[in-house]
């Protein structure tokens, strides 16, 4: 493989014919700011040929289509290897996808219980064992030379048969003996009548044992096997000297129970087979949920703790069941109840009906609208009761590896699994069978645990991941895959994690560098920087004024680059200034009592009327707190539609200040790929109006609904608006082309020889919005609109994105920025507005730092003041010291994450936090405020 990767004249996007020379083998970081070229040199140019060439070693049938693809826009590249990109994408929405079958640990683990899991009974804690013929040889072998004994079968009569029938059958199979309790009679002369089911034995041989003769054996075996087949699956070894009886059963059976055999499928909860019942592997059930059941866990079932058991009417359940109650707490809260008092609440006790019988009951009544109702009050989206969320069926809790069963193995948290795995207590021969998949799975684990998400379990929903995580998750699957001579091409895979865990990435990325691959990363974090062999600095600055490479070297020299923004940040030649003086916040909204995830029943305030941040390291219970109890529990207060809210108390304070709540979160700006920036800032409304007004537009009658690409008219029928056609590929993802009949503008002729000063729609749409800014410039009402919404995107540092850019080429950075824009620019409207008056509106923002470059979070914060200055206030997740230095209060959860997590470790401003000796973030948090 040649020593480089030689680009030469890229121009991919704002690329300005750039040539650059990156080595293999090593760790290289692309930085610059936002919209500087990071990405289309990454993806676009080195990644996209990588992938290209790989595809054209396909077959002739995938190659048809290679004419049509683009080829990335430069002169040539040399030295390109076979590339991977971990991107920053949540990997799937799928419900049945888990951290442990996108990492293939779950895959390992279905082999290791099917190989050397032993089955437990339930009943007597006895292993359950097949006998072979085997067993029952090793068991003879130990009498004495000449002990006499014989070997038995049950003697069962089929229901279909009658036993003179069954007699006649054993005469005709050459069976001369039968034995009835303690006596044996000869089957010739027997009488049927003395046939007693249970206690009737067919005598298959008598021996006399020897200890050293093949042909005794081989008789023996054949004797052993004929026993099994004659006794449905049992067979039986009486010694004739004190008529001791010892059983065999090569049925998977014992007390009583029969009992599934251990394979792939048994423990598949995505097979039929091994799927819960009562979820079909889903983990959760439409069913009553609990929450809605007992809103309020400070109160005890006399006070009324059971939302249903209130009125005229249903309050006889709840009589009924304090008289009924047998040794249950009528005056103690819920939440104080033992989970044995509590499973009483639910199943009933002694001659009280519980919750289950009750929702029985009305169920039983659903003929009627009030009681469908009321139903329907109490559904919601629950923890399967049979499986508890593992998806398996119930019989493979019976198998177990040194005393865990599987779903311990996927409740538990990655770093306590690592530890069970590195000390399993395994016999020779389980060692011998589980070698190689003990292997994997123990690096994997290492891994998982090495990019810092030892707090998530394998359990976890693949869908419910941040994009950092999912992007570590396939960091860590490429590692334990162990592919050499490659090229890895990552977007930021320090988003999501906290300053103290940056370091254990960076020893992952040298891993992977190590192994002999080349390890490209675009990154914004300072350390980082600091540990790459080599940084390419792309700007000066974005869109437009970016694409070039401003500097190429170590970070020692990136300190000493003049052109270089991100030089002059790292080097303190321009900072993120600190407020010279703290918001005084006087209203606050308290949440109590929470216990969700991992939350140790904390409590907390959160101020209204500034920037409160909320930090801590990865998985302490930040996303916690915010999306699953602050955002639900407001939504609900507001008499609106909530998502599924976690376990707390009760939410106090001046919630009442605020009249909305806005979750700017990092998912897609739009539901297709049909949204796009213009779209969502509602600028392309007013653009649509400009267009209409334009004469020829007036003459042939065309309405603003002309052009829009997404209903009938102006648009391109071929494409119905898409731009592009989709292929699907029998054995590939299905691959888009654009649309040879528009070009891939969207559009059908007439709707695109309308023009205002010289473009038309789709020159429009592919401007940026600094270019945008600039062409709608003349002062006029329509114009004057148009700046006003796309204003605040160039403001936030998006200048660089395509009026017409589709939602899902953008970053959940940019996306959650495009966001942001769209509320600064109603804030906008309603300033200079006489008549309309602020909504005071809590804004809760995920990483918002996500993708910035410290010049754009600069940006940032600006934005976040003028949204504070409007009245309204700010919650946001952060782990970006600039940001955190910033707020005006600090939420520090911790001390570390999943189950050594979920406690406040401080409440308070960031001088405060910089004293805090438990804190993490006050330690990084120290180097910002000096």
């Amino acid at each position: 493989m040649e020593k480089e990767i030689d680009i030469k004249g890229a121009r991919v996007h704002n690329l300005k014919n750039l040539s650059v020379k990156i080595p293999h083998n090593q760790f290289v970081v692309i930085t610059g700011l936002s919209g500087s070229g990071k990405s289309s040199l990454a993806f676009d140019t080195i990644f996209a040929e990588g992938q290209r060439r790989y595809v054209e070693s396909l077959s002739s049938y995938a190659r048809q289509f290679l004419g049509r693809f683009d080829k990335p826009d430069v002169d040539y590249i040399k030295g390109i290897a076979p590339a991977v990109a971990i991107e920053q994408k949540v990997i799937t929405s799928n419900p049945r996808s888990t951290v442990g079958t996108v990492t293939e640990i779950y895959d390992y683990l279905k082999v290791l219980f099917a190989r050397i899991g032993i089955t437990y009974s339930p009943i007597s804690g006895e292993v359950v064992k097949k006998h072979t013929v085997s067993d029952v040889i090793d068991f003879i072998k130990s009498f004495g030379e000449g002990d006499k004994y014989m070997i038995l079968a049950p003697w069962v009569v089929p229901e279909d048969r009658t036993i003179e029938k069954t007699v006649e059958i054993l005469i005709g199979q050459g069976y001369t003996k039968v034995k009835v309790g303690e006596e044996s009679f000869d089957i010739q002369d027997f009488d049927t009548k003395k046939y007693r089911s249970g206690e009737s034995f067919i005598i298959v041989d008598r021996l006399s044992h020897k200890k050293k003769d093949e042909d005794y054996y081989s008789r023996l075996g054949d004797s052993v096997q004929t026993a099994f087949y004659e006794g449905f699956g049992e067979a039986m070894v009486e010694t004739m000297s004190d008529a001791k009886l010892t059983s065999f059963n090569n049925r998977f059976e014992l007390d009583g129970m029969t009992f599934e055999e251990p394979n792939l499928n048994f423990f598949s909860f995505n097979n039929p087979f091994g799927a819960c019942k009562t979820c079909e592997g889903y983990g959760s059930i439409i069913g009553i949920d609990p929450n809605l059941v007992i809103p309020n866990t400070e109160l005890s079932i006399y006070e009324d703790a059971i939302a249903p058991w209130k009125g005229e009417k249903m309050q006889e359940w709840k009589e009924q069941f304090i008289y009924g109650a047998q040794d249950f707490p009528i005056h103690r809260p819920i939440e104080e109840l033992t989970e044995k008092e509590y499973e009483m609440l639910w199943d009933g006790t002694g001659d009280a009906r519980g919750l289950h019988d009750f929702f029985a009951y009305l169920q039983s009544k659903a003929y009627k609208i009030q009681y469908r109702i009321m139903l329907s009050r109490y559904r919601g989206k629950t923890l399967c009761p049979d499986c508890k969320g593992t998806r398996l069926r119930k019989e493979t809790t019976y198998v177990k590896i040194d005393g865990h069963t599987l779903q311990d193995f996927l409740l538990m948290p990655i770093d306590e699994l690592k530890e069970v795995f590195a000390n399993l207590s395994l016999t020779e021969n389980q060692v011998e069978v589980s070698k190689r998949l003990l292997l994997e799975i123990n690096s994997r684990l290492m891994y998982l645990n090495e990019v810092g998400l030892g707090y998530l379990t394998l359990n976890r929903r693949s869908s419910t991941l941040s994009g950092g995580e999912s992007q570590r998750i396939n960091l860590a699957t490429s590692l334990g895959s162990s592919l050499v001579g490659s090229m890895y091409i990552l977007d930021e895979p320090s988003i999501g994690l906290h300053p103290k865990d940056t370091e254990r990435l960076v020893g992952v990325l040298n891993k992977l560098k190590e192994i002999g691959n080349t390890v490209i990363v675009v990154e914004h974090e300072e350390d980082v920087m600091k540990a790459a062999d080599q940084i390419i600095d792309i700007g000066p600055k974005a869109g437009l004024y970016g694409g070039e490479i401003v500097f190429q070297g170590g970070h020692k020299d990136l300190l000493k680059a003049k052109d270089s923004l991100t030089a002059q940040y790292l080097t303190n030649q321009i900072e993120i200034p600190t407020p010279e003086k703290r918001r005084k916040l006087n209203q606050k909204i308290r949440l109590n009592g929470l216990t969700e995830n991992n939350l140790k029943n904390i409590d907390l305030s959160i101020p209204l009327n500034g920037l409160v941040a909320i930090s801590g390291v990865s998985g302490s219970g930040k996303s916690t707190i915010v999306k699953k109890i602050l955002y639900p529990a407001l939504m609900k207060k507001l008499g609106k539609s909530s998502p599924e809210q976690g376990k707390y108390k009760s939410i106090e304070g001046d919630y009442d200040r605020i009249s909305e709540v806005e979750m700017v979160d990092q998912n897609p700006i739009g539901r297709s790929s049909r949204s796009n920036p213009a779209t969502y800032v509602k600028a392309f409304d007013i653009i649509r109006d400009l267009f209409a007004n334009q004469h020829l537009a007036k003459v042939r009658g065309y309405k603003a609904g002309h052009f829009s690409y997404n209903v009938p008219g102006g648009r391109c029928e071929t494409c119905k608006g898409e731009g592009e056609i989709t292929i699907s590929m029998q054995f590939m993802a299905d691959v888009k082309l654009k649309c040879e009949e528009c070009n891939g503008k969207r559009y059908g002729v007439e709707a695109l020889e309308v023009e205002y000063k010289g473009k038309n729609i789709n020159d429009v749409l592919e401007m940026s919005i600094e270019e945008a800014l600039e062409f709608f410039s003349e002062e006029n009402n329509l114009n004057k609109k148009i700046r006003e919404r796309i204003q605040p995107l160039a403001d936030l540092g998006l200048g660089y994105l395509k009026m017409g850019q589709s939602s899902s080429t953008l970053s959940g950075g940019e996306a959650q920025r495009v966001k942001l824009a769209s509320f600064l620019a109603i804030g906008n409207q309603t300033t200079r507005s006489k008549t309309k008056s602020v909504d005071p509106t809590l804004f809760i923002f995920d990483e918002p730092t996500t993708g910035l470059h410290f010049h754009d979070i600069a940006k940032l914060i600006i934005a976040f003041n003028a949204l504070i200055k409007l009245g309204h206030s700010i919650v946001v997740i952060e782990h970006n010291m600039d940001v955190i230095k910033n707020a005006d209060w600090i939420i520090d959860l911790g001390p570390e994450g999943g189950k050594k997590g979920g406690e406040v470790i401080f409440e308070g401003t960031p001088e405060d936090l910089i004293k805090s000796k438990s804190s993490f973030t006050g330690k990084f948090l120290k180097e910002k405020l000096g």
